[in-house]
């Protein structure tokens, strides 16, 4: 097969996927065709449903909203429901800040009201949630966060006893892992992809080792977890997702 092959097959993939390539640029759209649909997205390990996941998750994280606009759309075809998007972009902003969700989740409002789709609320579980008490609440991040990442809950910055982060880090057990990570429209396992693209996307190497160790628990395998980040060079860059790779190598491959 010659790169022209080459690029036609990861174009049709872009065209049943319905993305557009970009075209900006003499041989853009061919590099992104070949770079990014022939060799990543083409890729059997990881199916399109999940990688579409990794591809929200890394633009939202990166804020780049023409292109998450472009995106969504994409999502929603492969079956993510439109509560199941809202999801990906409030998980990001607990990793990347508030203003990072405030200003993806207009986009994606845009591209629901354009498709007659109404704006998902919260379920009636999650209402009365929300009449809990603060010691349910951080009792049940406890319990979440234990399931999750185990032993390696109570190690690092995520120390009980640690006089320097204790107090955020309570903070993040009871609305990180007692609110979103209870709430609607994803899995746990669709909340790891997530994780992993924006720990890749925001550089945060340690975070991602530590999540990276967790999906393997929660059953995302070896292939999976390299496929996710391999996912997310087309649009956080190449160089942040081989160095990402390389972190979390120690966890893929422990006898090396």
């Amino acid at each position: 097969m010659n790169r022209d092959e080459f690029a036609a097959k990861g174009a049709a993939l872009a065209g049943k996927i319905g993305v557009i390539a970009p075209s900006n640029a003499p041989g853009l759209a061919e590099f992104a065709a070949e770079a990014g649909f022939a060799s990543i997205w083409a890729r059997e390990a990881l199916p399109p449903e999940d990688r579409i996941i990794v591809v929200l998750a890394t633009l939202t994280s990166l804020q780049r909203l023409p292109q998450l606009r472009a995106h969504i759309g994409p999502a929603l075809d492969l079956g993510i429901s439109a509560r199941g998007v809202q999801e990906i972009i409030v998980q990001c902003g607990l990793y990347g800040g508030l203003p990072v969700a405030e200003e993806a989740l207009k986009v994606a409002a845009s591209i629901f009201k354009e498709r007659g789709i109404e704006t998902p609320e919260l379920t009636a579980d999650e209402q009365a949630m929300r009449g809990q008490s603060m010691e349910y609440l951080s009792s049940e991040g406890h319990r979440i966060m234990a399931e999750i990442h185990g032993d390696r809950s109570q190690s690092g910055y995520a120390a009980p006893q640690d006089p320097a982060t204790s107090a955020l880090y309570k903070v993040a057990i009871e609305y990180g892992y007692g609110v979103i990570w209870t709430r609607a429209g994803l899995t746990w396992r669709q909340r790891m992809f997530v994780a992993l693209a924006a720990f890749t996307a925001l550089r945060l190497e340690a975070t991602l080792t530590k999540f990276a160790q967790s999906a393997i628990v929660q059953g995302v395998t070896r292939e999976q977890l390299i496929e996710a980040i391999m996912q997310t060079a087309p649009y956080g860059g190449f160089p942040p997702a081989l160095i990402a790779l390389s972190q979390v190598k120690p966890v893929l491959f422990p006898e090396s």
